[in-house]
């Protein structure tokens, strides 16, 4: 028998009713409603509910929001999971299928976006043409990929993969092979999973056991955000190739990565890396073997992490065992603010007829290098390191207007804008009814939401959770919300009921130069408190809010520089004390000075947002 008001929800389910600001009619038993109308009792003022925080309500319906309420009381939300994930509008792992069994021969394949499993393309095409464009790129929250084989022991053709994974969330990815055993003709690997946000990437192998074959690849996980990456092998016991890797992991910010082999075990082959991590924020990587036990050919190494910021690195060997023509490694480690790095084997037992090193970075550790028949040409350590430090190379990895000073905040001023596009995967709020039935729990999150040790979905919800229980710092006041009634709540306690939330219009100049037009100071300008809040990588939409005092918030018109036209509106906060910050911060490697010594400015990015009083 159905509950009363079970009865009276399903009474209600077709009536419609209008809500200022609630971004259009709504049944008044939906969570959404619920939650516009609880900004009406909470907040002491009638301005307008923005859209960027409304249109983040739970989609549910009110019958949905019922069903799966009771379901989580009943600790029993997980067997309907992927059904409760959809509706709700979360970002949950499907199970892995296959989509896409086989692709033979000469075949074109212009996109595939189906984030799923992509079984084979072009095994074993004898002089075969294969073009593949791209895969799962921008693709909307695709959780999961694999791509098993690609090209496999195919002979004398011209292969082309142009993209796969290209600017996509939070995703974990797969490749398994490519071009393994194949003979003769070229392949062309262009980019794999650039301008991407927090992957979790494995390349198995690429170019194992070929034969003749010319193959390149261009850029791998370049302009990526955080990340957990693997590269297993590339051109493992290959022969008579010519490789080139041009790009890994540059760019990237807070990147671990692991690259287990390139080029081991071949014969006559020429070898080239490019760059590896260059210019990464706080890298963690591990580079196993570069070249052992290869016979005759040459293999180059230009650049491994140089213009790095701090992190820690380990470099296993170059060159072990090998008998070879010429192996060169230009320079490692150039960094402009110490880190860790390791160095533990360069041309050990190796006959190579000619080995140089020409440059090795600051505060490190060298290891097993063979003298006999080998140059060294230059080694920074760590008590001359600051020589090497220059101004402008520390700027290099901060984004061009990331950080500005307050100066900077007056009509006319032209600064560059640095890419404030959210790069979350899009996901709704729970409503209150069920997040208070769900434990905020490692262990009970990872049960409901099925994640298994090491996965990826295991490191948000770890990640994120250790964030949200550690203690806060000296005077913070932090709490990580998963409602909307939720934010209200935590604003409101800290700023008082007279408020309103504001963030960046859109992304309109990012990534280009603005003008900065009319600027209006918050509180008249005033130093005042904030409440800022920032998205965190969960299953459910989770912000991560704090209270921010001695700041001043200012709103500005942004216009284009060459045509004067609006195109944002921004809205930018001024820390006045900085005092606590790290020495190493990203502000002052490109603003200059210390903690303490100077206040630093920010834009609101999107979907972040900051609440003040009402003004």
């Amino acid at each position: 028998m159905m509950s009363p008001l079970f009865l009276l929800i399903l009474l209600f389910s077709s009536l419609t009713v209008g809500f200022s600001g609630s971004g259009g009619d709504q049944n008044p038993f939906t969570p959404k409603a619920y939650a516009m109308r609880y900004w009406d009792k909470a907040i002491q003022n009638t301005l307008p509910k923005p859209s960027f925080l409304t249109s983040k309500a739970s989609p549910l319906t009110a019958i949905q929001a019922a069903k799966y309420a009771k379901l989580a009381a009943t600790n029993a939300l997980t067997t309907r999971l992927p059904e409760f994930c959809s509706a709700a509008h979360l970002l949950c792992f499907p199970d892995i299928t296959p989509n896409l069994s086989k692709r033979d021969k000469s075949q074109s394949f212009s996109g595939y976006e189906d984030g799923q499993n992509f079984t084979s393309y072009g095994i074993g095409g004898a002089g075969s043409v294969n073009n593949f464009k791209n895969y799962s790129d921008g693709f909307f929250n695709p959780g999961v990929n694999e791509f098993r084989s690609y090209s496999r022991s195919s002979g004398g053709g011209s292969e082309t993969f142009t993209g796969y994974g290209e600017g996509t969330n939070v995703v974990e990815e797969g490749f398994n092979t490519y071009g393994k055993g194949s003979g003769g003709g070229t392949g062309e690997f262009t980019q794999y999973a650039t301008n991407s946000n927090v992957p979790t990437l494995r390349f198995s192998s690429y170019g194992e056991g070929t034969g003749g074959r010319q193959e390149s690849f261009s850029k791998y996980s370049d302009d990526s955000n955080a990340g957990d990456q693997t590269f297993s092998n590339y051109g493992k016991n290959a022969a008579g190739a010519v490789s080139e890797f041009d790009s890994y992991g540059n760019n990237s910010n807070v990147a671990s990565s692991t690259f287990g082999s390139y080029g081991a075990g071949g014969a006559g082959q020429n070898e080239t890396f490019t760059n590896y991590g260059i210019n990464m924020n706080v890298p963690e990587e591990n580079f196993n073997n570069y070249g052992a036990r290869t016979t005759g050919g040459t293999q180059a190494f230009t650049n491994y992490r140089n213009q790095a910021n701090v992190g820690d690195t380990s470099f296993s060997s170059y060159d072990k065992g090998s008998n070879q023509g010429a192996a060169n490694f230009t320079s490692y480690g150039q960094s402009f603010n110490e880190g860790s790095d390791t160095f533990k084997g360069y041309a050990v037992n190796s006959t190579a007829a000619k080995a140089g090193f020409k440059e090795y970075g600051v505060n490190t550790t060298f290891k097993e290098y063979n003298k006999d028949g080998v140059s060294f040409s230059g080694y920074t350590n760590a008590t001359t390191s600051s020589a090497h430090v220059s101004g402008n190379l520390a700027k290099k990895w901060v984004e061009p207007g990331k950080f500005f000073r307050e100066s900077m905040l007056k009509e006319g001023t032209i600064m560059p804008m640095p890419d404030i596009k959210d790069k979350m995967p899009k996901r709704s709020f729970l409503p209150r009814s069920i997040l208070t039935k769900l434990p905020f729990s490692t262990s009970e999150l990872k049960r409901i939401f099925k994640a298994s040790d090491e996965s990826s979905m295991d490191k948000m919800i770890k990640d994120s959770m250790g964030e949200c229980t550690r203690a806060p710092s000296a005077g913070e006041t932090k709490r990580c919300v998963g409602s909307v009634e939720d934010m209200i709540d935590f604003a409101t306690s800290v700023l008082g009921r007279d408020i309103t939330v504001r963030s960046t219009e859109n992304v309109n100049g990012s990534k280009k130069n603005v003008m900065v037009s009319k600027v209006k100071g918050i509180n008249g300008g005033k130093v005042t408190k904030s409440v800022s809040c920032h998205q965190s990588l969960f299953p459910y939409l989770l912000y991560y809010c704090h209270s921010v005092p001695k700041v001043r918030v200012y709103e500005a018109d942004l216009l284009d520089p060459n045509t004067k036209a609006k195109i944002n509106h921004g809205v930018a906060i001024c820390h006045l004390d900085t005092t606590a910050w790290s020495p190493t911060h990203g502000a002052f490697l490109a603003l200059g000075s210390g903690p303490g010594k100077i206040e630093v400015c920010h834009w609101i990015f999107e979907n972040d947002m900051t609440w003040t009083i009402a003004n």
